[in-house]
């Protein structure tokens, strides 16, 4: 079992940026597979980005190519998100996943995740 707790979320002018963290506890966190989610209200919870259990192999979402970053320190028990670039369609609660195991292809569903956190408030104003 782990817990999630994200945290860095703001309020941001479109083109600034941010660093969304979430620290996991309570089991061995190189044992997961991890990913960033978000929603708005209305929408369903849309993929962002996930990283394999090394950090050597990340997905991406189309609309966040080449403006957000996925990355995880092991030894810190810490999953990152670094967000570039933003626009107002950026804005969304994003909620930190967590998927035990080892997987060889990227886990881009909501449903294949089984741990979450409680979510991180992220504006960008125009």
């Amino acid at each position: 079992q782990v817990q999630l707790v994200e945290s860095g979320g703001g309020l941001v002018q479109a083109g600034g940026s941010l660093r969304l963290s979430c620290a996991a506890s309570g089991s061995t966190f190189s044992s997961y597979h991890m990913a960033w989610f978000r929603q708005t209200p209305g929408k369903e919870r849309e993929f962002v980005a996930t990283i394999n259990w090394s950090g050597a192999n990340t997905y991406y979402a189309t609309s966040v190519k080449g403006r957000l970053t996925i990355s995880r320190d092991n030894a810190k028990s810490t999953v990152y998100l670094e967000m570039n670039s933003l626009i107002p369609e950026d804005t969304a609660v994003y909620y930190c996943a967590a998927r035990l195991g080892v997987f060889h292809v990227p886990l881009s569903t909501s449903s294949e995740y089984d741990y979450w956190g409680q979510g991180t408030q992220v504006t960008v104003s125009s």
